[in-house]
């Protein structure tokens, strides 16, 4: 994966116009259809979905001292570990194996429920070329629920690259925060 030419950082908050609010509906509405395509496991549909140059990338969570969390609280894309890194060919071959029904953390599948909220738009452009791209921050709720007795909860947040095609919406980029240093779940083969 490449580095992103635009980074997405917190940026000055955008007007809230007439624009900002039609576009940030039109967003909200992809978010909460991209939940419902994840829960009701529509991962086919979902895969249509994102863009074919997608980064999806989770860093992992480190406790630092005071006044490091700025340089340290995060892993980097591409120079430490992270839970994921991934393209869209490797999210693909991820859903392809759950749909085989030969996947030993998702036999029997999960039942799971997204909640999205707090969706924001922190910046609109026009990409190199030419097409309308936005920056969107949301949170989330992550209910997973596996065979008799196993539970869990990821909570977090997302900083997402949404691009507007001719096809709709399309998801190009995904920064994951779950906000637990140590990962309470048995595995992550759920998508975020």
């Amino acid at each position: 994966m490449s580095e992103l030419a635009e980074p997405l950082v917190a940026q000055a908050r955008l007007p809230r116009d007439a624009k900002y609010h039609e576009v940030k509906r039109e967003i909200e509405e992809f978010l909460y259809d991209e939940a419902n395509l994840l829960d009701d496991r529509q991962f086919k549909e979902w895969l249509d979905t994102l863009a074919d140059d997608l980064e999806y990338f989770m860093p992992m969570e480190y406790n630092v001292k005071f006044g490091e969390h700025a340089s340290r609280e995060l892993t980097t894309r591409e120079k430490q570990m992270s839970w994921f890194n991934e393209g869209k060919w490797t999210l693909t071959k991820r859903a392809e194996q759950i749909l085989t029904g030969v996947h030993w953390a998702e036999e029997p599948l999960s039942r799971v429920s997204r909640l999205v909220s707090n969706v924001q738009l922190t910046a609109m452009r026009t990409n190199d070329d030419g097409e309308f791209e936005v920056d969107v921050s949301s949170r989330f709720l992550t209910y997973q629920n596996r065979c008799e007795y196993e539970q869990y909860f990821f909570v977090g947040d997302r900083k997402d690259r949404m691009r507007r095609t001719a096809e709709g919406w399309k998801l190009c980029q995904r920064e994951i925060r779950i906000h637990q240093n140590v990962l309470l779940a048995k595995n992550l083969s759920i998508f975020f």
